[in-house]
């Protein structure tokens, strides 16, 4: 796999996908699914800096799960698979 670590604030996310089957058990084609919002963080950027110039530490890591936001982010396929790369304000939460 292309080692690929994002500038900035941005983080590298891989989209976990939904079950394809509804919670009444009907299946969902994939035209019907909505983009998944459950993501698993694959590398984080170098980090900013804020006015004084001191460094801004990450909230995230590499294998945290977190929930972004939709329609954030760059699409980027790396070795044939969809990944994103999204400023880490389009974090939304770390799921636990």
């Amino acid at each position: 796999m292309a080692n690929i670590k994002p500038l900035g604030q941005r983080v590298l996310v891989k989209r976990i996908e939904a079950e394809g089957i509804s919670a009444g058990g009907i299946v969902l084609p994939d035209t019907a699914k909505e983009k998944p919002q459950e993501a698993l963080v694959i590398s984080v950027g170098t980090g900013g800096r804020d006015d004084n110039g001191k460094l801004i530490e990450f909230t995230v890591k590499a294998n945290d799960r977190v929930l972004i936001s939709k329609y954030g982010g760059t699409e980027v396929k790396i070795d044939g698979v969809e990944h994103l790369i999204i400023s880490e304000t389009d974090i939304l939460g770390i799921m636990e």
